[in-house]
């Protein structure tokens, strides 16, 4: 239903799952609207859910592999192998892949990934031209990149600054808390996170 509505508002069908969108964007999920939640059917705990299948299922995958005394090897739909032959062997495949903006979706920061069909060959990895987005769903997605770039930063740099930074200009955050509160939130996160996390000036 979220991708129904942004399709609405912004004229365009998008991709991402309405679960992913809702979280993105400022408008589904809002403590003073909690209504939207089921207005809108977005399974809150379905993510977390999934994690616990998905971990649960991979154990018993594991323990299957492992004490499997004829595992056999198929290659699967996935693109890794495909992208290796490809490169090596100078036989072109097409795939959708996230590379660099190398001005290929012209109002996007050319220091952000895009997702856009690509040939691959000995070349490597080689990005389809778009151009220009329509300006609301480029404005849409530079909220996210903003966000990305400086979260990249924050990890280049280790400047704390730059963690505030990402995440006072995360669309969702930002709609919610205050300054002081996004700061908080930050200082909380990272020391929960303890030493898992990198030391920041």
């Amino acid at each position: 239903m979220v991708r129904y509505e942004f399709m609405r508002r912004f004229g365009f069908y998008i991709t991402e799952s309405s679960e992913h969108s809702s979280e993105y964007m400022p408008y589904w999920i809002k403590s003073r609207a909690p209504q939207l939640i089921e207005e809108f059917n977005i399974p809150l705990d379905e993510y977390p859910r999934r994690c616990i299948n998905q971990i649960e299922g991979w154990k018993k995958q594991r323990d299957q592999l492992v004490k499997d005394p004829n595992l056999s090897h198929q290659r699967s739909h996935e693109y890794g192998s495909y992208i290796m032959e490809a490169m090596e062997t100078d036989t072109p495949i097409r795939i959708h892949g996230n590379i660099m903006n190398d001005g290929l979706i012209t109002n996007l920061p050319r220091n952000c990934s895009v997702e856009v069909a690509s040939l691959v060959d000995r070349n490597g990895v080689q990005g389809t031209f778009v151009g220009d987005l329509p300006e609301q769903l480029a404005a849409v997605n530079r909220t996210n990149i903003n966000v990305q770039i400086l979260t990249v930063e924050a990890a280049a740099t280790r400047k704390r600054d730059h963690i505030y930074h990402a995440a006072m200009l995360d669309p969702h955050t930002s709609a919610e808390l205050t300054l002081d509160e996004i700061v908080a939130l930050c200082d909380d996160l990272i020391e929960a996170h303890g030493a898992m996390m990198p030391k920041f000036s």
